[in-house]
């Protein structure tokens, strides 16, 4: 392979994913196009992922033991750095990409195009899946990212290196951390970057166990320190009513992670606050109804 030109980059973040890990090379190197050469930045794992790592024996993988101490974007940063492809693929380490998926970018990744980003088959901790699309309606813009929501995957996105570059790489701010994949996509699309969507999944997104409703309160910090980032400084009328609702909004998702987590208390205040930040918003009510509606089939009065 050392004669074929290196196309793509692939960037895997790694800690303590041994097994998964596995999985998400196997598919890498699976891959119908072999012009890819892959950094894996291990936060000084102590499980068995060096060894898994040297099991491929591909010199196309390469281990960077780096310590990133909780912010990993400066992983994704330093494995950036680290390679000179023209287009950079990131990979988590829990995810797996399908055979034919750095073949199809290769067909994407025009000229007129910066990132590419597919659809992807959410697998759930129970083993049922769905495939989820990508973009509002098909397009991918700052206002659209902005003010209704992130609609992209880190382990379904290509960018152009001389983007990256151009931008900065990802925010390593800690505030951002959870959130530094959508903080890096508005900073893209707000340069006018070119985006191409396809529909088709090429790769699994793995629905991992989470720390309950610590995490959802992690995330959603996270979601509205970008938002602070990135929201106008000296917003019109109009841009008032959106930023509200997209605050509304970011309550809205908050409230459904914690109904999943099983924190009742912390769903209701979220619901209450989106309701109280923009009104008119219907999802919460929805919400509300569907939860009232669960309770009252379990028996249970509705608080």
């Amino acid at each position: 392979m050392s004669d074929v030109p290196v196309i793509f980059d692939v960037i895997i973040p790694t800690y303590n994913h041994a097994r998964l890990l596995r999985e998400a090379l196997t598919s890498v190197t699976a891959q119908t196009l072999g012009n890819w050469r892959a950094f894996i930045i291990n936060n000084h794992s102590t499980d068995d992922t060096a060894e898994v790592i040297a099991s491929f024996n591909d010199s196309r993988i390469n281990r960077i033991d780096f310590a990133n101490h909780g912010v990993i974007g400066a992983s994704r940063n330093v494995g950036i750095n680290a390679g000179v492809a023209p287009f950079v693929a990131f990979l988590d380490s829990d995810d797996v990409w399908y055979p034919h998926k750095l073949e199809v970018a290769r067909q994407k990744l025009t000229s007129e195009v910066d990132v590419f980003c597919h659809a992807e088959r959410w697998v759930e901790l129970d083993g049922t899946s769905r495939v989820v699309k990508y973009g509002h309606r098909g397009v991918i813009s700052f206002g659209s990212l902005l003010y209704r929501g992130n609609s992209l995957s880190t382990s379904a996105v290509i960018m152009r290196r001389s983007l990256l570059n151009q931008i900065g790489g990802f925010d390593t701010d800690p505030a951002v951390v959870t959130a530094e994949d959508y903080e890096l996509w508005l900073r893209a699309a707000h340069t006018g970057a070119r985006f191409a969507l396809t529909a088709t999944a090429l790769g699994e997104f793995r629905r991992q166990p989470g720390s309950a409703s610590s995490r959802v309160d992690k995330n959603a910090a996270a979601e509205r320190a970008v938002l602070a980032k990135h929201f106008p400084k000296t917003p019109t009328i109009a841009h008032k009513l959106l930023i509200r609702r997209r605050m509304a909004l970011s309550h809205y998702g908050a409230a459904r992670g914690f109904q999943h987590a099983g924190d009742s208390a912390k769903f209701w205040t979220s619901i209450r606050c989106s309701l109280s930040t923009f009104p008119f918003l219907l999802r919460p009510y929805a919400a509300i109804s569907l939860a009232i509606k669960g309770r009252l089939q379990n028996g249970k009065s509705p608080s």
